[in-house]
């Protein structure tokens, strides 16, 4: 009965939201492709190799999962591993990562013809769910076919989702309780399930995963190649990366200020979403500056690159890259209230780090004011920090201290894959390269 009353839901949902959906998809090109996927229509796992399910929401998720893939085929020979995700930037990514080698497809909607339709198709032994992607039908399909389902890299966010499951009650102790176990990633997330009345025997304090997935490096692979096409020479590099609206514009004006100390000072805006380019590169173009876009200057080109240009990270997947090549860092969607981008991929680097107040998808922020990163206030506060970094010794210290405590921070994956094992009734591997093996219990 509650699966109807859901389909119902779903569906008014799918007929109020059209008209938005059909909005983005002329204008973004969103929502164009796999809907038969969406409907259920998932790759046949075909033979008696048991399946590995992973999903992964988004972007965020779906890097998450990087090191967590590479551990279970290690531990998991036998184990056909497939992932899936919902969002077009983390569909992009799976493929990236992950095919050919392991399939990838799109997440059925929570109808509950859809995800019948998907489970039977996949035949998963396992379903891993990233972070906290939790669908009442889907679940309660597995839960109907014993097939367990566990978060790994668990949280909730506590200014929306936290809020907005206490208002369920009693409905989302039931949804999380129909999981088998939550690898949560720190304590202050477990106290949210306990409150929300999952069971404690359920949750387990395993750690962050985005620790074991950044790269601790001084230098990346193409990032020569990218220094080259662009023309940057010797001169230092502000990156401000994963913006958001509304923060271009303070960072242009920032750099602006900074450019009267600092001439030779090169600027780098990597907006956050990918159909926000031609907007970010149309507000540098009115703010006086030359907007030099990536996407004109591939690899093996060269060209000059003026004073007081603005760099547009309009290609994706090369974030990282940019950083890697930056003097001081900026991590946006934090000046405005949008929970903040990956600012542990940075510090990784070991470059000085700041982002604003507005952090709450990335707790691990607050721990790493600590180590070496700012928090700034607003525009000003960022003139501020960035003018100090460029002009003291502070950043070389800030950036070296931040990377210890990322380096610090890592093992999460292997916990994981622990509790993935006993999920499963397996030994984990006791030492790298080993495989997990079939628990032997005592006959009474």
């Amino acid at each position: 009965m509650m699966g109807i009353l859901l389909d119902i839901a779903y569906g008014a949902t799918l007929l109020v939201c059209w008209p938005i959906w059909l909005y983005r998809m002329i204008k973004h090109g969103r929502y164009r492709t796999d809907w038969h996927q969406r409907f259920g229509a998932a790759p046949v796992s075909y033979g008696l190799q048991p399946t590995i399910w992973i999903h992964g929401v988004s972007l965020g998720e779906i890097n998450a999962a990087r090191t967590l893939v590479q551990e279970l085929h290690s531990q998991l020979p036998h184990c056909r591993i497939v992932i899936s995700s919902t969002t077009e930037t983390g569909m992009a990514a799976a493929e990236r990562l992950y095919a050919p080698d392991h399939t990838v497809f799109r997440w059925p909607l929570d109808f509950t013809w859809a995800v019948r339709k998907a489970i039977r198709r996949v035949q998963p032994k396992l379903v891993v769910l990233m972070e906290g992607e939790a669908w009442p039908n889907f679940l309660h399909e597995c839960n109907c076919r014993d097939i367990p389902a566990v978060i790994v890299n668990g949280r909730i966010s506590p200014d929306k989702g936290y809020p907005r499951y206490r208002k369920l009650g009693r409905i989302a102790a039931k949804l999380f309780n129909r999981l088998s176990a939550i690898g949560v990633q720190d304590e202050r997330y477990a106290e949210m399930f306990l409150d929300l009345g999952v069971d404690a025997c359920k949750l387990h304090l395993t750690g962050m995963m985005k620790f074991d997935t950044v790269e601790i490096a001084d230098d990346l692979p193409g990032q020569d190649a990218l220094a080259a096409a662009l023309g940057l020479g010797d001169r230092p590099l502000w990156v401000a990366g994963g913006t958001g609206p509304g923060e271009e514009q303070h960072v242009i004006d920032a750099y602006k200020q900074l450019r009267k100390a600092h001439p030779n000072l090169i600027l780098a805006i990597v907006p956050r979403k990918p159909e926000r380019f031609d907007d970010v590169a149309t507000l540098i173009g009115s703010s006086g500056l030359a907007c030099i876009r990536r996407s004109e200057r591939a690899d093996g080109t060269e060209g000059d690159l003026p004073e007081g240009s603005v760099i547009l990270g309009d290609t994706m997947g090369e974030l990282r890259t940019f950083y890697a090549l930056s003097t001081v860092a900026f991590v946006g969607r934090s000046l405005v209230p949008m929970g903040g981008s990956d600012m542990i991929e940075v510090a990784a680097l070991g470059k000085p780090t700041c982002y604003g107040p507005h952090t709450f998808n990335f707790p691990q922020a607050d721990d790493l004011l600590m180590h070496g990163c700012r928090r700034i206030k607003g525009p000003a506060d960022l003139l501020d920090t960035v003018a100090a970094w460029l002009s003291g010794p502070a950043a070389i210290e800030d950036g070296r201290r931040a990377r210890e405590y990322v380096r610090s921070q890592q093992g999460a994956t292997r916990r994981n894959v622990e509790l993935i094992c006993h999920v499963l009734d397996l030994v984990p591997a006791r030492a790298p390269g080993q495989i997990a093996t079939p628990a032997v219990h005592a006959v009474s």
